[in-house]
């Protein structure tokens, strides 16, 4: 039995990969942006324990983390929270970009520096569940998929200052998901939203669970998902 530390497992893939972790006997923790929210977590994930710590506040997550209690041991951590706003240069305004930035990549940073001493001890694994947008940038897409790019160099660099640690870092790009997240894009992009073309977010977390569940002499490092047709 492993445990794994979550972002972002109230929705999408978080949410789906949540649920298979715990159907298998793994031990999740769910990080919850507030108690109300955390209160939520639990009733949705039921086994599950939840810490409080906001994603758009990084730089307040090491004194909430220090007020709660962490599992000694912690075998991955997978980050698969995530905001979207779209806009073009012109339009988007620095609070936008701030929260896309602090949300989805400087809290995933800050988030794995501080439970890196435990994923030390136990050869962890850490998982950034990045985007399409973080290999190519569209217009109307600036901010999201600049902290998506700054996101992949996080992931690259990560990988080469822990290996001496035996910590694994994986990068998975998956292309438009059929996720609350996407119906939200939609309408920002003032489109019809069809799931049915979009990959399932249990695909997805087939994917992440093929990289936690390798044997320790592989190391799945980048692995990109696209929709079928």
């Amino acid at each position: 039995m492993s445990t794994h530390l979550l972002t972002g497992a109230g929705s999408g893939i978080g949410a789906v990969l949540a649920r298979r972790l715990l159907d298998r006997g793994d031990e999740v923790v769910a990080l919850a942006r507030d108690a109300g929210r955390a209160r939520q977590l639990a009733e949705q994930l039921p086994g599950a324990t939840t810490v409080v710590g906001d994603l758009a506040q990084p730089g307040r997550l090491s004194w909430a983390l220090s007020k709660q209690s962490l599992p000694e041991r912690i075998d991955s951590v997978v980050h698969a929270a995530g905001v979207v706003d779209l806009g073009t240069v012109g339009e988007l305004t620095p609070a936008l970009w701030e929260q896309q930035l602090a949300v989805n990549l400087v809290a995933p940073a800050e988030l794995t520096r501080l439970l890196l001493p435990v994923l030390r001890v136990s050869r962890g694994h850490v998982v950034f569940v990045n985007s399409g947008a973080g290999l190519r940038a569209n217009a109307g897409w600036s901010a999201y998929a600049a902290s998506k790019h700054g996101l992949r160099a996080l992931a690259d660099a990560l990988r080469l200052e822990e290996a001496e640690h035996g910590v694994r870092v994986t990068s998975i790009y998956p292309g438009r998901t059929a996720t609350p997240m996407q119906e939200r894009v939609h309408r920002q992009e003032g489109q019809d939203y069809d799931p049915s073309r979009f990959i399932t977010p249990e695909a997805v977390a087939s994917t992440i669970l093929t990289a936690l569940d390798l044997p320790r002499d592989a190391h799945l490092t980048d692995l990109t998902v696209r929709p079928a047709g």
